[in-house]
C-alpha cells in the first residue's frame, strides 16, 4: 500500500512507524505540511495516489486543516478530521465524553475573567485552569488561592489570543501519584502504561516515570467508550484513578471494590515511544497491522 505521512517534524514515534512500513515494503510519501499547499478541489500530487494518509502533525491548526482537505479529496485519513477537531479542543472533548456517559472531571468554560473567577470559587481550592488547546502539560495551572487565580486569569487575558479568552476551569482530581495512558485502535485497547511523578502533572513529556499497566476490564471498557465518543481511530486515552469504590459497587467507571476512573482527555496524534519502551507489545507493528486492515476494508467496500 502507499501511505502518506503528514508531518512537521520527524520524531522517534514517526521513525518507528516509518521503519515498520519500510520493512514491509510499503510505499511511503512523506509530506511536510509546512511546505505543502492544499488547493480546494485538487489534491496535491503527493497525496492523490495514497491508499491512506496518517496525520502526525504537531500543530493543532495544521492537523485539523490538513485532515479536512484530505477528506475533501476522498483520500482516507487517520485520524478523521472530526476526530482531530474534537480531540484538539479540550472543551469539545469534555462535552463529547459527558454526552457519551464517560466519567470525566467536572468542567466549566467561561469567557471573561469575572465569570472564570466565579467558576474557580465554585470548585474551591485547589482547582485547575487549562488552555482549551494544548498538549504535553503546557500552561496547565493548579490554583491554590484566590490571588493565584486572579493573577493567572489576568495573564491569560493579556496574552490576547482568542483561545486564551476561553477559560477552561476544572475540578482538581486527587490521584495516587500517577495517571494511565491507553493506546486504542478504533476503540480496541492495544497497550497501556502508568505514568508516575511527585509533581501533580504526570505527563511523560514532563519526565514522569512510566511502566507497563495491566488493564482491568473497567479500564478497557472506558477506553472503548471514550474512543467511540470522539470518533475512533488511533488514539491515546488518558485516565485517572479517583478513589476506591465501596464493596459490592461496580459499573463502567470502576471494578468491584476497586478504583474509580475518570477520563480527562483523548489524544488524536498520540505519541507512543514511551509506551513502546514500557510494554511487551510491539506498538508500531500493531499500528501498521491496523493500517493494513483498514486499507483492505476500504478496498473491499469500494
Amino acid at each position: 500500500m502507499k501511505v502518506g505521512l503528514l508531518y512537521s517534524r520527524i520524531r522517534r514515534d514517526e521513525k518507528l512507524l516509518l521503519t515498520e512500513l519500510r520493512e514491509r515494503d510499503h510505499d511511503i510519501e512523506k509530506v511536510d505540511v509546512r511546505k505543502q499547499r492544499f488547493a480546494v478541489g485538487t489534491p496535491p500530487a503527493a497525496l492523490a495516489a495514497c491508499d491512506v494518509v496518517l496525520d502526525r502533525c504537531l500543530a493543532t491548526s495544521r492537523s485539523t486543516y490538513a485532515t479536512t482537505f484530505c477528506e475533501s479529496y476522498d483520500v482516507p485519513v487517520v485520524n478523521a478530521a472530526e476526530t482531530a477537531e474534537v480531540c484538539a479542543d479540550k472543551a469539545k472533548t469534555s462535552v463529547r465524553l459527558d454526552a457519551a456517559g464517560v466519567p470525566t472531571p467536572a468542567t466549566t468554560v467561561a469567557f471573561d475573567t469575572e465569570s472564570a473567577m466565579a467558576a474557580v470559587e465554585a470548585y474551591g481550592y485547589p482547582c485547575v485552569i487549562k488552555p482549551v488547546v494544548g498538549s504535553w502539560g503546557r500552561l496547565l495551572a493548579k490554583i491554590e488561592s484566590a490571588s493565584a487565580a486572579e493573577a493567572i486569569l489576568e495573564h491569560k487575558q493579556t496574552l490576547g489570543h482568542y483561545e486564551h479568552s476561553v477559560f477552561y476551569v476544572q475540578e482538581y482530581v486527587e490521584k495516587p501519584g500517577r495517571d494511565l495512558r491507553v493506546l486504542t485502535l478504533d476503540g480496541e485497547p492495544v497497550a497501556a502504561m502508568a505514568r508516575s511523578s511527585d509533581h501533580w502533572l504526570t505527563n511523560a513529556a514532563k519526565g514522569a516515570d512510566v511502566e507497563a499497566y495491566e488493564m482491568p476490564e473497567a479500564v478497557r471498557t472506558l477506553a472503548r467508550r471514550a474512543s467511540e465518543a470522539v470518533g475512533g481511530g488511533l488514539l491515546g486515552v488518558d485516565l485517572m484513578e479517583t478513589g476506591v469504590a465501596p464493596d459490592g459497587e461496580s459499573g463502567g467507571s470502576q471494578t468491584e471494590s476497586g478504583p474509580r476512573y475518570t477520563v480527562p482527555e483523548v489524544n488524536h496524534t498520540v505519541e507512543f515511544k514511551a509506551l513502546n519502551d514500557a510494554v511487551d507489545v510491539d506498538v508500531p507493528a500493531t499500528v501498521v497491522d491496523w493500517l493494513e486492515a483498514t486499507v483492505e476494508a476500504e478496498a473491499a467496500t469500494a
